[in-house]
């Protein structure tokens, strides 16, 4: 590899028109494939396959109108609506119900109207049905007077027809013809009072059995009533008012023309005395990938490249090389979301990780040119053979960096590996950039990337003293400096104990957004559970019966059962399918979407799930945006111990490959370990905790972003092998060639330090900028990205293990003989080639070298060379 990059940067630095021609014409196809094919980016999150996917799949199929995103849109009125501010929003919303995938849009004032109402309705049902019982019952005894009247009546005419009977033989035919008439006209009469009593107590029972009917109606809905009680969509003071919006179903996020047609619309309120707030499923402004504050991260990177490189012209190349490598790697990531579904913060970490790496990755090139130019090489060999020694290098780092963060696709998450995959694209432009168009502007720049050095020519220097130094202390105090990285990082780590996982929600956007401003009005006027409802679907073993009694039944024997789970506030029905075989329910949990008690409400209502259902005879599932997240969370957390498994023994491999020795690969890999820990406690102490919460602009602390343990575990391992690689690789080559393994420990640290310090402040400064970003989800990242890399480098990589490797002496080095034949050779920074040339200082001889003793035994091939600001050339 090392002879292959120095051919390709002798080739790069012969041709450096046809380098740079070839570069401009990438960043041209992608930047015009990202103006052509980009599509709006997403703060949702899915999991295809998902148990909260596959109830939104059933809920689509039998209710397509509910199974549609939803949003709320918060009006307010400092002194209350008055009516021609009600006429305002209404005609407002029903323009929004007019849009095209808006599916519905609620009425606050008219739903509010109804609420209250039903309580009048419900009293004045029962007053009804009071008094249709009393008339009922005089009914009843009015049929019982008279039946008793109908009765007497039979016994006087049974007692004529006696007494005819008796006398008929004694009395004149007139007057037994007469009596007859006057006995047949009373049984007449009575008969017809029969029919009439029958018919009344027809009535009557008829009257008892829709009085029945009616209370049985009335107690189901003072049942249902009692479901939603406390519901509201006008505040008790009347200044606020929320409306509730159904979209069409189409995937994770809204279609952004539809939320921007209703914005457009809800301006038309300005000047009315009604203010408007979207929530963030409506707004998720993700217009911008990168803000103002992060520029600062971009300064202080500047800053220390003028110090550490003495030019402008010099420090400006890394910069030049890392915002090419971001408009690559960024802008074809862009392209791809036209075929790929994106989270916004896809983009942002291929942004945050290509400054980073892209700068890095052409100091080390550029730092080891300008000391091969002072000490007297011809400038095309120079440029070759930093290509080729500290090229090869980046080359190994870089490929350990993207082989982590491609290694997120084993965690089975579509986002998570599209995000890998884009950041590690981005990754791969980064060392792409720096061992191709980093020597073609060497070449063109010439003796000038030397800055104020420029025509210094050869000067020589004693090498570092190995008493002096950081390394120096360290290793006088090996325990001390052990101890106290421990307790460091100790105390770092320790809130991670403490982490709690989620993902965004309103609470989290910036608290002068419109989105914060929806998310808090609501949960200060309507409860936190508004913002974030859980949606149950029943799905019924038989379809419920045809009737209007039969199916507020089954709603409310349902919406009861659900409604006693712990943790739920309210459960309103909100559809039936029009088979009548799916029901769906809107459950308000007691919290807001990423409180613990609405966590604990989904796993209630999973433990419930089968007792409800067996009892109403139904299957139930639940979905919906909080419940989505819920699971997202959790599955990420599973996912984390195997993609920790990966790492861990990915990086026990190279570095085994690397460093040819069994302990230094187990203690890089240990303190890769405590970087994670510490980088996992900040976070969680500032945005858990809410530790600093005014300097970091933490206005609601909670959980943890749930896909940044993983995101954090890969990135810093590769960053972590970078420090590694460039500083205890130059430990090795000195002991390699004969110095101690106390002194090749000092010696190997002063000969990279510098460079690497440099590069970590400047990692450091662009992950910090990113700290205040203009998305909210990024901000924790960049938190962790920068705490994780300022231990990684300055605690772990250049304290613990200097100290560890001192204390362990010659046994840090050992290898099996049989494992050492075996272990390919990887020569990372190209000892064999500068061997090859004849520049080995080791034993060229080389004139123009003044030797040490000490400092020759110390040399090492491949190493980076002293940094091109100090007078005179090492002797290694």
């Amino acid at each position: 590899m090392a002879s292959f990059l120095h051919q390709l940067g002798r080739w790069c630095a012969n041709h450096p028109w046809r380098t740079i021609v070839a570069w401009v014409l990438i960043i041209a196809a992608a930047g015009g494939a990202a103006a052509t094919l980009m599509k709006p980016l997403s703060n949702e999150f899915s999991i295809p396959g998902s148990r909260f996917e596959q109830v939104l799949g059933d809920l689509e199929e039998a209710l397509p109108a509910a199974a549609g995103a939803s949003g709320t849109v918060v009006f307010t009125s400092e002194g209350g609506f008055t009516d021609q501010e009600q006429a305002a929003v209404v005609e407002l919303i029903t323009q929004w119900q007019a849009i095209d995938g808006v599916t519905a849009a609620t009425d606050p004032f008219e739903t509010q109207a109804q609420l209250d109402g039903s309580a009048d309705q419900i009293a004045e049902g029962r007053e009804g049905l009071q008094q249709g019982r009393t008339d009922l019952e005089a009914g009843w005894e009015e049929l019982r007077t008279g039946q008793q009247e109908i009765d007497n009546g039979w016994e006087q005419y049974e007692g004529g027809v006696a007494a005819l009977e008796e006398n008929r033989d004694a009395l004149p035919p007139e007057m037994v013809a007469d009596a007859e008439a006057q006995l047949a006209e009373a049984k007449t009469q009575l008969e017809a009072g029969q029919v009439e009593l029958d018919a009344g107590r027809e009535e009557l029972e008829q009257g008892a059995a829709e009085l029945t009917a009616g209370e049985q109606e009335l107690a189901l809905g003072e049942r249902l009533a009692a479901l939603s009680s406390g519901m509201q969509f006008v505040s008790d003071d009347g200044t606020v008012a929320l409306s509730q919006l159904q979209f069409e179903f189409g995937g994770a996020s809204l279609d952004p023309a539809v939320t921007a047609e209703l914005q457009e619309l809800g301006g038309q309120l300005e000047g009315t005395g009604v203010d408007i707030e979207y929530s963030q499923a409506i707004v998720q402004d993700i217009s911008s990938v990168v803000g103002a504050t992060e520029a600062i991260g971009i300064a202080v990177a500047a800053v220390v490249l003028l110090v550490m490189l003495g030019g402008l012209l010099a420090a400006g190349l890394p910069l030049l090389m890392a915002m090419v490598g971001v408009g690559v790697g960024v802008g074809g990531a862009m392209a791809l979301t036209q075929f790929v579904d994106m989270n916004s913060a896809t983009p942002a970490l291929a942004l945050m990780l290509g400054l980073a790496v892209g700068i890095d990755y052409s100091l080390f090139l550029i730092n080891r040119h300008r000391t091969q130019l002072l000490q007297g090489m011809e400038l095309k060999a120079s440029i070759a053979l930093a290509t080729g020694t500290s090229g090869n290098a980046v080359v190994f780092a870089g490929l350990t960096v993207f082989i982590a963060l491609a290694a997120l696709v084993v965690t089975g998450i579509p986002f998570l590996g599209v995000m890998g995959l884009v950041a590690a694209g981005t990754v791969l432009v980064a060392v792409l950039l720096a061992i191709t168009l980093t020597p073609a502007l060497l070449s063109l720049m010439g003796t000038r990337i030397l800055g104020r050095r420029r025509g210094a020519g050869k000067r020589t220097q004693v090498a570092p003293s190995d008493d002096r130094g950081w390394a120096a202390w360290v290793q006088k105090r090996p325990w001390l400096a052990v101890l106290g990285v421990l307790v460091v990082v100790g105390a770092l780590a320790f809130p991670a104990l403490d982490i709690r996982l989620g993902l965004p929600d309103g609470s989290s956007e910036p608290e002068d957004s419109t989105a914060y401003a929806a998310y808090d009005l609501t949960r200060e006027h309507f409860g936190a559970g508004s913002n974030g409802p859980i949606i149950a679907v029943a799905t019924m073993d038989e379809p419920v019966e045809d009737t209007e009694q039969a199916l507020m039944t089954a709603q409310v024997d349902l919406g009861e059962d659900l409604s006693h789970v712990p943790g739920a506030e309210n459960v309103v029905p909100i559809g039936i399918s029009d088979d009548r075989s799916t029901l769906v329910f809107q459950i308000v949990p007691e919290g807001g979407p990423a409180d613990e008690v609405t966590v604990d409400l989904v796993h209630n209502l999973d433990s419930s799930a089968g007792q409800i259902g067996e009892a109403n005879g139904a299957e139930l599932g639940f979905t919906g945006q909080t419940v989505a997240n819920i699971d997202i969370s959790e599955q990420l957390g599973d996912a984390l111990p195997l993609y920790l498994l990966v790492v861990v023994g990915l990086s026990l491999v190279l570095l085994l490959l690397v460093f040819r020795s069994l302990l230094v690969p187990l203690l890089a890999t240990g303190g890769f370990l405590l970087s994670v820990a510490a980088a996992f406690g900040a976070v969680v102490a500032v945005y858990q905790w809410g530790f600093g919460s005014a300097f970091f602009g933490v206005h609601e602390p909670g959980p943890i972003l749930s896909f940044l343990p993983i995101l954090l575990i890969g990135v810093l391992f590769g960053l972590a092998m970078d420090y590694q690689v460039f500083l205890v690789s130059a430990m090795r080559e000195a002991h390699v060639h004969g110095e101690s393994a106390a002194r090749a420990v000092v010696s190997g640290f002063n000969h990279s330090a510098r460079v690497v310090t440099a590069a970590a402040i400047i990692m450091i400064s662009v992950f910090g900028g990113f700290v205040f970003a203009h998305l909210a989800m990024v901000r924790p990242i960049g938190l962790g990205l920068a705490i994780g890399v300022l231990i990684d480098a300055f605690l772990v990589r250049m304290t613990l293990t200097p100290a560890v490797l001192s204390l362990m002496g010659e046994k840090a080095w050992y290898l099996p003989r049989w494992l050492d034949r075996i272990l390919p050779e990887m020569d990372v920074e190209g000892a064999k080639l500068e061997r090859s040339l004849g520049v080995d200082t080791y034993d060229d001889g080389d004139p123009d070298v003044t030797p040490d003793a000490d400092a020759t035994e110390s040399a090492r091939p491949g190493a980076d060379w002293p940094d091109a600001d100090q007078e005179t050339v090492s002797t290694r």
